[in-house]
């Protein structure tokens, strides 16, 4: 008695987490790939829940996520701007003013040193208030946006 060769004795569930988008025929009910949705008269309609495309946009465009983003942007922008005219700064300063770099400081530290020394101070410092800054102003709206987003998926098979 030889078995036949299906998707279960292939090795492959039909559940298989692995497999995003089966293929048609493979589990499904209406030959498109998807799970066929049935009315309340038993025939086949659109899926009354909304699919993770549409939860996607909806979150998209949503206040919260427009207001984390904003938070976002109003930190990021301006320290970062900030970060490349100091360093760039220092580039030109080193180039153009070398008699400048060079003058002592104190001992055999001098200017150029100070400098350099100031670029890894001045990226632990914006390291530090980039963490502080999510901390208390984006992560709270964050982790809510990401519950109520779980929320609205919960169920969807993917």
């Amino acid at each position: 008695m030889e078995k036949e060769a299906g998707p279960e004795t292939a090795g492959v569930r039909l559940d298989d987490p692995w497999d995003d988008v089966p293929a048609p025929g493979r589990g499904d009910q209406d030959g498109t790939g998807g799970a066929a949705a049935l009315d309340a008269s038993g025939a086949a309609g659109p899926d009354p829940r909304p699919s993770a495309a549409d939860i996607y946009l909806e979150v998209h465009r949503s206040d919260a996520f427009r207001e984390v983003r904003r938070r976002y942007r109003r930190f990021v922008a301006p320290a970062a701007l900030a970060f490349l005219l100091w360093y760039l700064a220092y580039v030109v300063a080193a180039t153009t003013a070398p008699a400048l770099m060079a003058r002592p400081v104190a001992g055999a530290v001098n200017v150029a040193m100070v400098a350099g020394l100031g670029q890894f101070l001045t990226t632990f410092l914006l390291t530090w208030a980039y963490a502080r800054h999510a901390r208390l102003r984006r992560d709270r709206a964050a982790l809510d946006l990401r519950w109520d987003t779980q929320e609205m998926t919960r169920g969807l098979e993917r």
